[in-house]
């Protein structure tokens, strides 16, 4: 009875733990790249722009690039960086994104991003939207990019905003 108790249990923890795996999963791949955990941060009603944070994976033997991104939430999308001029920082568009040979970049809050400008309607706590990167060598891929709390993983985004410890 106790050997047929257990054997239940484990087939109901090991469904349970598939079941929230693939809920949660937002993961998508192309070729050797792989997108994890494609995040935006919710933005006030009157705001114009807004960006979204990843990581991405290269499981291949070659550098490859993020090349450019569209969304339907905004008129543009560009890729961005933030840079420090004096004591000032600063975002500026890049022409791309390297992702090393095996190896991972990660797109975060005072880094790396994907910038949305001029949304076309405030992105809220709780959805979701699709993004599309295109890669120089891996192609196109889409990904469901969840809006989180304004207050997400670190400081408001925009000039300025760095946490001490994140680097470029």
């Amino acid at each position: 009875m106790m050997r047929n108790f257990l054997k239940s249990m484990s087939a109901a923890i090991l469904f349970a733990a598939m079941s929230a795996g693939s809920a949660l999963a937002a993961d998508a791949a192309v070729g050797n790249i792989v997108v994890q955990g494609p995040w935006a941060r919710a933005s006030a009603s009157m705001a114009k722009a807004g960006a979204a944070f990843m990581t991405i994976e290269n499981k291949g033997s070659a550098l490859d690039r993020l090349v450019s991104a569209s969304a339907d939430v905004s008129d543009k999308v560009e890729l961005h960086t933030h840079i420090k001029e004096g004591d000032v920082m600063k975002m500026r568009q890049v022409e791309a994104i390297d992702v090393p040979a095996g190896g991972t970049t990660e797109l975060k809050p005072g880094g790396l991003h994907v910038m949305f400008m001029g949304l076309k309607h405030p992105l809220n706590e709780g959805e979701s939207f699709p993004l599309t990167l295109s890669f120089e060598g891996a192609g196109e891929v889409t990904v469901d990019v969840v809006v989180k709390e304004a207050g997400a993983m670190g400081l408001g985004h925009g000039h300025g905003n760095m946490n001490k410890g994140d680097k470029m």
